[in-house]
């Protein structure tokens, strides 16, 4: 039977309803212990070099308070290795970074900054972090993915999301070509109960990192209640 799907909670915008009254409540950390307990495989935190929503010392809470994999979403910066290498999460997965955008907006060029990301790559596998690489699902951003050395790919999800035809196929398509190419298969960015479904369905697919839907929807219903609720609408589409 095929294992079942991971599911990883993005805790970013927790924080973002904090940090807009500067004051410590609502708790990220709070929310990441509640989103384990809950039925949450492990938590995502996106430190971005603003640091407009997690703030360093979330990342070191949420390392020593919570125990789950932590996956440090961060830019190939070397402001941020060095967080990386003193921290030592679970897994970093890498990201493109706009300082204007609003959410991240699409996935890493790795084909054309593979001589930059490299190295990197292999620094964090070095510290003992796993490395994914968050990518569109294009085939040459695979095979440059799988040339990194990177264990892991997240494919950006975004644009099957957003309703754009044939989106569905390309994932298919990408997924089926990174899990050949020895690379595990992550996906995320813009899941609700309504489309995770099809994507939970593909074969290779071994976690989904969502965030903004299930904070958003947990002001409706609680985060104990989203978190079961999209935990059973994954397993189903997963056959389980």
């Amino acid at each position: 039977m095929r294992p079942a799907i991971r599911l990883g909670v993005n805790i970013d915008h927790v924080a973002t309803v904090r940090n807009a009254r500067g004051g410590q409540h609502p708790d990220p950390v709070a929310a990441a212990l509640l989103a384990v307990q809950s039925g949450a495989d492990g938590i995502t935190a996106h430190l971005r070099e603003d640091r407009r929503h997690i703030r360093d010392t979330d990342l070191e809470r949420l390392r020593t308070e919570v125990d789950a994999p932590l996956n440090m979403e961060m830019a190939a910066t070397q402001e941020m290795l060095g967080i990386a290498q003193n921290l030592r999460p679970h897994a970093c997965c890498l990201v493109p970074e706009r300082r204007e955008e609003l959410t991240t907006e699409g996935g890493l060029d790795v084909a054309g900054q593979s001589s930059v990301l490299t190295p990197k790559v292999h620094a964090l596998k070095g510290w003992g972090i796993r490395v994914s690489l968050f990518i569109d699902p294009d085939p040459a951003q695979i095979a440059a993915a799988a040339a990194t050395g990177a264990q892991v790919v997240e494919l950006h999800t975004g644009a099957y999301a957003q309703g754009r035809a044939r989106e569905l196929e390309r994932l298919q398509h990408a997924a089926a070509q990174a899990a050949s190419l020895g690379l595990e298969v992550h996906a995320g960015h813009g899941l609700t109960y309504e489309n995770v479904g099809p994507v939970a369905a593909l074969a290779p697919v071994r976690e989904l990192n969502i965030g903004h839907f299930l904070i958003g929807q947990a002001i409706f219903d609680g985060l104990p209640t989203v978190i079961q609720t999209m935990r059973a609408h994954i397993d189903k589409a997963a056959g389980h």
